[in-house]
Formats: C-alpha cells, sequence, structure tokens
C-alpha cells in the first residue's frame, strides 16, 4: 500500500467475498488506499496484489485482530477514513431446528464482527471524521421464513448502527448499513446451485434475478465517500425490492 497522504485510507474486513472484492477493485480505481482482510491469507494476498492494497488477514470474530487491523492502518497512513465489515454467513432454518452452536455462531458472525468493527474504528475516526459501513440484510427488514437465526444477527446489526451513529454524529463519524438480497457469491453457493433453489430465489425478488457483487457494491463505496457527509444512521436497501416489495 502506498503512503499517498492525499488518498482516502479504507480497512475492509471480508473483504475477499463477493461484494467485498468489488468494492476494492472500486475503491482501487478511485486510487483510495486499502488494508484489506479475511480469514484466509492466500485470498487476501491474491486481492491485495490486484488492488494495490496491502493485506492483512484476520479472524474478525477477535477483536484485538479486529484492531490490530486499524492500527495497522493509522501507523501506516496516519489515519483511516472508513471502515466497512463484510463479514458475514446465511442460515436457512427454522428456530426449532437450529442448533444452539448454530445460532451463536450467525450472532459470531454478523453482530460480533460489527460490534467490533465500529469499537476498533471510533477512536480513529473521532479525530478526523469519517464513515463505518455495517452489512444488514433484507431479511431483518421482512419476515422470511427459516431465517430466525440470520435474521436476529442482522438485525442486531442495524440496530447498533442506529446507535453508534447517534453516539458519534457530533463527532463526524457516519454510521450507516447497507442491507442486499440474495447475492451471487461463495456463501450463497448452496442455496443456488440446484435449479429449484434458484427459481425460488429470483420468484423472492420483485426484480425477478437474484443480486451480483456488483450490484451491491456502489452503494458501500457511496456511503464511504466525502460527498455523504450528510448521511448517517440510515438503511440503503440494494435487494431487488425483497425487504419491501412483493410483486405479481
Amino acid at each position: 500500500m502506498s503512503s499517498d497522504t492525499d488518498a482516502p485510507v479504507y480497512v475492509l474486513l471480508g473483504a475477499t467475498g463477493g461484494i467485498g472484492s468489488a468494492v476494492a477493485h472500486q475503491l482501487a480505481d478511485d486510487g483510495a488506499q486499502l488494508v484489506l482482510s479475511a480469514r484466509t491469507e492466500s485470498d487476501v494476498q491474491a486481492l491485495a496484489d490486484e488492488t494495490g492494497g496491502d493485506a492483512f488477514p484476520l479472524d474478525a470474530t477477535d477483536f484485538e485482530e479486529v484492531q490490530a487491523a486499524v492500527s495497522h492502518a493509522t501507523d501506516t497512513c496516519g489515519r483511516i477514513d472508513g471502515i466497512v465489515n463484510f463479514v458475514g454467513s446465511i442460515l436457512l432454518k427454522p428456530a426449532h431446528l437450529t442448533s444452539l452452536e448454530e445460532y451463536k455462531e450467525q450472532v459470531e458472525l454478523n453482530l460480533d464482527t460489527a460490534f467490533h468493527t465500529v469499537k476498533a474504528a471510533a477512536r480513529p475516526l473521532m479525530k478526523t471524521g469519517g464513515s463505518i459501513v455495517l452489512m444488514t440484510s433484507a431479511v431483518a427488514r421482512t419476515g422470511l421464513k427459516n431465517h430466525e437465526a440470520i435474521a436476529a444477527a442482522k438485525g442486531g446489526v442495524a440496530g447498533l448502527m442506529r446507535a453508534a451513529a447517534a453516539t458519534y454524529a457530533n463527532r463526524g463519524v457516519r454510521v450507516n448499513c447497507v442491507a442486499p438480497g440474495l447475492v451471487e457469491s461463495r456463501m450463497s453457493k448452496g442455496i443456488l446451485s440446484s435449479d429449484a433453489g434458484r427459481k425460488q430465489s429470483e420468484q423472492m425478488h420483485a426484480l425477478g434475478r437474484v443480486g451480483q457483487p456488483d450490484d451491491v457494491a456502489p452503494a458501500v463505496s457511496w456511503l464511504l465517500k466525502p460527498e455523504t457527509d450528510w448521511v448517517t444512521g440510515q438503511i440503503i436497501g440494494v435487494d431487488g425490492g425483497l425487504g419491501t416489495v412483493r410483486a405479481g
């Protein structure tokens, strides 16, 4: 990663997923300096090589590791301008068939990592202002069967976002969420691998298709940038209508 003092500095957690990778490429094309994090070192390094970013493998369920990534960015570049948490999961089970271990894993991957993101980034961002972007989901905005655990975790992310937006607004820190529908990625491969699963998923979205990472990435990139400095406490739905619309 270069140390161009005029280029914005962003930390991306879970950067090697479909949406995270798309955002990394968009931000790199705009000249941003990136610290890229995910669990698998080889995937993080490959993305860093593609984007000119700085690879920092970590487990975002460990707060100290998230803190270390933020400290690395501030030590290297003198500041951060924004952070995004893309870490997440998908679990489709009714509550009575969901084990407590599965439920706790959903909370850990989705809500705990979001809290770690806010906690680690708040102090450096309070010095300069900037943006925190968290990923919630359309399933936290509308009731869908067999989504109890993931909906609870993603609903928690939305509540965390609103509280943090209120807490840090007077320090120039904006906190927002993006709420995708079902997006084609490694995470959704199991759902979309069969023709029946894909057809059902497409029919759930009013626009008649599942999303692509490039559908969601522009909203995330937009929320990071200074031109959105009057936007905070918001959930931006990029979901094919899943969260709010029933067509047909």
